[in-house]
């Protein structure tokens, strides 16, 4: 007997509602890797991301959730997100794991 079982015998007329699932963003998967890449701008590491060849609306949003998920600072320029600090590693299994196909340059 599980939890939900438990909880229909306690509550017998409490309707229960099944949880929602998480909607993924639709971000158009392209078939070009995108190419990650590690710099020194002044003298501290910078992680870059560029190739994407789709909307820069998506690539926003992907440089945004980027951000979050790693709890970093960054920017979105001239097609390319900019990421403070080496995340190279964690930054290419976000992406396969959204279904991306990445190329590590450099390093």
């Amino acid at each position: 007997m599980d939890l939900q079982d438990q909880l229909k015998n306690l509550f017998p007329d409490h309707q229960f509602e099944e949880p929602k699932k998480e909607e993924k963003p639709d971000i158009w998967l392209q078939d070009d890797p995108i190419i990650c890449k590690y710099e020194k701008r002044k003298g501290k590491p910078v992680t870059i991301l560029e190739g994407y060849n789709g909307a820069s609306s998506d690539f926003k949003k992907l440089a945004k959730e980027i951000k979050t998920k790693l709890s970093v600072g960054g920017s979105f320029k001239d097609d390319t997100i900019i990421i403070q600090g080496d995340y190279r590693d964690k930054i290419m299994s976000l992406l396969k794991d959204k279904g991306f196909k990445v190329k590590r340059v450099g390093g």
